[in-house]
């Protein structure tokens, strides 16, 4: 009798929690929604990019480009204002529909990857701190690399009466002297020649924050068929990033942009830590 009991209570108890863990479970799935299991900040994040984008390339078809207001403009550029610094952010590539959703889709997948555990980690208003703060660091960096490559670059796309490209002390001393051509060419290239959009930049940042908190964590990147541990998938995306802007591969990118979000992630990570907003004896050793 009393075995018989205790088998009932057992059985019962049993029932009671598969009760209990079924309702839990669809009462939980109806928040637990792609968007509704995200962090705040990474959720809005991943909204107002993908708005943007959408508002960008339906305006850009009514004759409106925002990339005139809202992408990051060289400061020497007619165009510049300083918003530019953090509105390009939330901009991304509207030259065309397959080039912008793969601009787009492969900055909030890392997004989404990497922002939505650091959210956590850090904290909201940490995080919104350190992605802004990697942005606006990305922007300013991809600025002090075009005062030092722009001249260059202009003089590279001039050409005299024969076809040849004019010394620099040539186009120097035309501008100096006030020659109208020489000038409005060159407003119209420092306008046009120079304009960057995308959250990469701070998503490097994200990048280099999950490598540095999780620095043993494995994990697979395409194309190796064998996991990567995070510090070393770290190092390798900025020693690419690096050769890539030095040897002028993969022409078009923000490399150095890239470069910068990580060294403005880096040294915040390490001024937190420091001020022992951060744990100084190790990260998350997984």
């Amino acid at each position: 009798m009393r075995r018989s009991a205790l088998r009932k209570g057992i059985v019962k108890n049993i029932i009671n929690d598969i009760r209990r863990y079924t309702m839990s479970y669809f009462q939980s799935s109806r928040s637990n929604s792609f968007l509704g299991s995200l962090p705040e900040v990474t959720k809005n994040l991943l909204i107002i990019n993908v708005l943007v984008w959408v508002a960008t390339m339906i305006f850009k078809s009514k004759g409106v480009d925002f990339n005139q207001y809202l992408a990051l403009h060289f400061w020497q550029a007619d165009r510049f204002m300083p918003w530019q610094l953090v509105t390009y952010m939330f901009m991304h590539d509207s030259s065309s529909l397959g080039g912008g959703l793969l601009h787009l889709g492969c900055n909030m997948f890392n997004l989404f990857m990497f922002g939505a555990l650091l959210e956590r980690v850090l904290g909201t208003k940490r995080y919104l701190l350190y992605y802004m703060v990697c942005g606006i660091g990305a922007g300013l960096v991809q600025e002090v690399v075009w005062q030092f490559t722009w001249e260059t670059e202009f003089v590279s796309n001039l050409r005299t009466a024969d076809g040849a490209v004019p010394s620099m002390a040539i186009v120097h001393q035309a501008i100096a002297n006030g020659d109208a051509h020489t000038v409005e060419m060159m407003k119209e290239f420092l306008n046009f020649g120079f304009l960057t959009v995308g959250a990469s930049g701070a998503v490097f940042g994200l990048l280099l924050a999950f490598g540095m908190t999780f620095p043993n964590l494995k994990m697979y990147v395409i194309p190796f068929p064998f996991p990567i541990k995070a510090k070393w998938m770290v190092i390798g995306y900025g020693v690419f990033e690096l050769l890539c802007g030095t040897t002028g591969m993969m022409s078009g990118v923000a490399h150095y942009a890239h470069l910068g979000g990580m060294l403005f992630g880096v040294l915040l990570l390490l001024y937190w830590r420091q001020k022992g907003m951060l744990p100084k004896d190790g990260w998350y050793d997984y």
